[in-house]
């Protein structure tokens, strides 16, 4: 990837999971300097002991939600990756407010940001939450992304260029379902689902930071690029843990019943959207719905044969991992580990 050797690159949400893989991964690229912004003090603090030795690693204590802000810390920046927002559903149906100021304002305010400062290029980390959304996170989400979409077309020039990506379930990130189902066998169940024929799109973190870091160059301006992706089931993977973490045989699972705005599957790509996906080796690319808008654009990737899709990309339409190749993925990428 020599595309970042001597690049300056900001990093938003560098004390998250995602973003701390991503700034071990730029580091590892040999860039000219990486900027690691967060809101949370203390985790920027460990952060920056962690990288005293680098100095090409510094880290800035702020907020999206500071246009102001965020414009100065931006001055310099050849590639933004925008990994910061409100992800937990729940928070984020109960705080909508702080949901709409983080991932839609602060994104609108990133893109000011990179506009004003002539970024190259922008990267945004979405969901697959935002595919035909249910909830709030969801639903900004999804905003997020088309404020990504959309300002392609008004900057001035060849660039910036703006994209964004969609995620699934990353394993093992904090607050996903492997560290939670991890403390509920520890403590001898029950293991709560909320649906056994739940399926869900899963990713690992090397997966989701590849993601990112190869569709920063390959972007064109405006589309959403989402990797092939394993599927489990939901109950599968609870009785894999079972059987693998519990010292005293499997424990009980227990059928809780679906929470509000959660669905049965997972979608990351819908019925509309496939009628302008790209399919390539290792991802679909799905380019922006009113092309009129984006005519300076050729969405054609160089040494990469494109095809066209047929069907929505769903979690209902894939075969799911057998239990026993379940187990083998969560091993060979170290998910059992810890806690």
């Amino acid at each position: 990837m020599d595309g970042w050797r001597e690049k300056r690159v900001l990093i938003t949400g560098v004390c998250g999971t995602v973003g701390r893989e991503l700034l071990s991964q730029v580091v590892a690229q040999g860039p000219g300097e990486v900027t690691g912004l967060d809101n949370n003090e203390s985790e920027l603090f460990f952060l920056n002991e962690e990288y005293r030795e680098d100095s090409r690693v510094r880290f800035s204590l702020g907020d999206l939600r500071d246009r102001d802000s965020l414009i100065r810390k931006t001055q310099g920046v050849d590639v933004i990756l925008h990994a910061a927002a409100l992800k937990h559903v729940l928070l984020c149906e109960e705080s909508p407010r702080d949901a709409v100021q983080t991932n839609i304002i602060g994104t609108q305010n990133v893109i000011d940001a990179a506009l004003q400062n002539d970024v190259e290029r922008v990267l945004f980390t979405s969901s697959d939450k935002a595919v035909n959304p249910t909830n709030v996170m969801g639903t900004s989400k999804l905003m997020g992304e088309r404020l990504m979409t959309a300002a392609n077309a008004v900057r001035r020039g060849e660039r910036p260029i703006f994209a964004s990506t969609r995620f699934g379930n990353v394993l093992g990130s904090r607050g996903s379902v492997i560290p939670i189902f991890k403390r509920q066998i520890k403590k001898g169940g029950p293991v709560t689902l909320t649906d056994p024929e739940m399926t869900r799109f899963i990713m690992t973190l090397e997966e989701a930071v590849r993601l990112v870091m190869e569709s920063v160059f390959l972007a064109m301006g405006g589309e959403v690029f989402v990797t092939k992706m394993q599927v489990l089931r939901i109950a599968d993977l609870a009785e894999v843990m079972s059987e693998e973490l519990s010292p005293d045989g499997p424990v009980p699972v227990k059928v809780i019943g679906s929470k509000a705005g959660e669905k049965l599957y997972e979608e990351l790509m819908n019925d509309e959207e496939t009628r302008r996906t790209l399919e390539l080796q290792r991802y679909f690319v799905v380019v922006p719905a009113f092309k009129s808008l984006y005519t300076d654009v050729e969405y054609s990737y160089p040494g990469v044969e494109a095809k066209d899709v047929d069907r929505p990309y769903n979690s209902a339409n894939e075969k799911p991992m057998r239990r026993e190749a379940l187990r083998e993925y969560l091993r060979r990428h170290r998910l059992l580990e810890g806690e």
